[in-house]
């Protein structure tokens, strides 16, 4: 049987600051759509006895799927912000009508989405900027056996803060490795105190 995962709804920040009119309701409506999803993916893929989403997606692609579709539903439950059309575009959320058409390559008005597996939030980005920038945090149980006895993925962890580039330390790559760019130490703590959702 498949297990959809669960919101605590007590769970969440009522104390935090959001900015572009973002309310605690549009990240929990977000986060159960996601919820729903994967449910019924799921659930799909059971009866006719294939592997969980969850079980087949390799933990880059599966983070690239879950902030994509946190960005999406952000945008379908904000008052203020919308997906930023231009593909590859920064930041993913950006302030409606701020920009031609809804799109910008580069944009400072806005939110970068991030998910990531890594507890309290630390997610590689392709450079250091000054932006908004919100992590989602996720489980994913690969472990538990039999695996039609898993717990379902399920969001940890949301932090919303603003940071600026030397929030950031860049990391070391080789020749053939992509460029990135990790908050540090102090700028973990300043995304870490800006919490939305702590389960």
């Amino acid at each position: 049987m498949t297990v959809k995962a669960m919101i605590n709804a007590a769970a969440f920040n009522q104390n935090i600051e959001l900015p572009y009119d973002l309310r605690i309701s549009d990240f929990k409506a977000a986060m159960e759509d996601v919820y729903d999803f994967f449910h019924d993916v799921n659930k799909l893929l059971s009866e006719r006895g294939l592997q969980r989403l969850d079980d087949m997606m390799r933990p880059a692609a599966m983070s690239g799927t879950i902030s994509d579709m946190i960005t999406a539903s952000l945008a379908k439950f904000s008052r203020a912000l919308v997906e930023n059309k231009h593909f590859n575009g920064h930041p993913d959320l950006i302030k409606r009508g701020q920009y031609a058409n809804d799109s910008v390559a580069s944009g400072e008005h806005g939110i970068e989405i991030k998910s990531t597996r890594k507890a309290g939030g630390a997610v590689d980005t392709h450079g250091a900027r000054e932006q908004w920038m919100c992590v989602f945090v996720y489980t994913v149980d690969n472990q538990s056996e039999p695996a039609s006895k898993r717990a379902p993925m399920q969001f940890s962890e949301v932090y919303l803060a603003y940071v600026t580039e030397s929030d950031f330390r860049k990391n070391q790559r080789s020749e053939l490795g992509t460029r990135t760019a990790t908050l540090h130490r102090e700028g973990i703590k300043k995304l870490r105190e800006n919490w939305i959702y702590k389960a």
